[in-house]
Parts: C-alpha cells; structure tokens; sequence
C-alpha cells in the first residue's frame, strides 16, 4: 500500500473502501426491511348514512321517562310509582333472558332522591323476573341469563338567553 506520493508528499486520492463497505451495508439493510413494509393494515372506513326519519325504538328495549314534575312515562304510558312496581316485571320478563335492558330518562332538575326510588324499583322488578325465570328454567337450564342493565341519561333543557334592549 503507497501512503504517500512522490517525494514524500502526501498522496491526493479518497480511500473508497470504507465508503463502499457502508453503502454495502446500507443496501443489504434495505434489501431485508423493504418487504416488510408492505405488510399493512385494511381498514373499511364506516360510511355516514343520513336518514330521514329517525329509527323507531326497539320493543324489547324499555323506557322509562322521569320529567322535572316528577311524572313518569313507561314507554308512551304516564304511570305512578305503585304501577311501575306492578308493570314493570312483567315488561322485563318480556325480554329475553341475558339482554334485558331498562333505559332511565331522567330530567335535570329531577330531585336525586327521585332517581333512586325508580333505579330501586328497577332492582326490584329484575329480582322479581330472575325468581320467576329461575322458576320456570329450572327444568330446563337451572340458570337465568342475568340481570336487568340499566343505562341511564340526563335530560337537559336548553339554555334560554335573553340580552337586554338597548
């Protein structure tokens, strides 16, 4: 190998050998990574549907509506206390074992103490429907699909402003 040029000077070529070692490497690391990022992901993206009228409620779902007088409604029915305790196992039973469901509306100016006593009476007609279920699948399953799920929603009025008239 010649360190120097002529007469002990220094010699002015560029040693290429590193240069090509790294751009070998270089080309092997991308040769191996390059079809691995082929490998993606198909998303179906959901597609916005704009509907005229809105969908009608399912039958099996139950609504219970607690306006700020503290009137309530199962389905479309105005009903007291006493007749939601009488009406609603009945409509619990109705649904099928493991997807009963009671939806709670409730208005915002509805006193707390309102809401417990209909999720109250919402336990207690679940208990009641599971005893009944359990009465009558004993023979043939021994198990009741679960108990009632409710969810439960604020109604909120909208906020009225007025601004003074100059």
């Amino acid at each position: 190998m010649d360190a120097g040029g002529a007469k002990g000077k220094q010699k002015s070529d560029i040693n290429v050998t590193p240069l090509i070692d790294i751009v070998l490497v270089l080309l092997i690391v991308f040769i191996v990574m390059v079809p691995g990022l082929d490998k993606a992901t198909k998303v179906v993206v959901p597609q916005v549907r704009v509907m005229d009228k809105p969908t009608p409620p399912d039958p099996n779902n139950i609504l219970i509506q607690v306006d700020q007088d503290g009137t309530m409604t199962l389905q479309q029915d105005k009903i007291d206390a006493q007749g939601l305790k009488e009406r609603l196992p009945e409509a619990v039973m109705l649904q099928p074992l493991g997807y009963r469901k009671v939806f709670l509306k409730v208005d915002e100016d509805v006193k707390f103490q309102a809401m417990v006593d209909v999720l109250d009476t919402i336990r207690v007609a679940s208990d009641m429907a599971k005893k009944k279920s359990l009465e009558q699948l004993d023979k043939f399953m021994g198990q009741d699909g679960g108990d009632v799920k409710v969810a439960v929603s604020l109604k909120k009025r909208p906020q009225v402003v007025t601004a003074p008239i100059s």
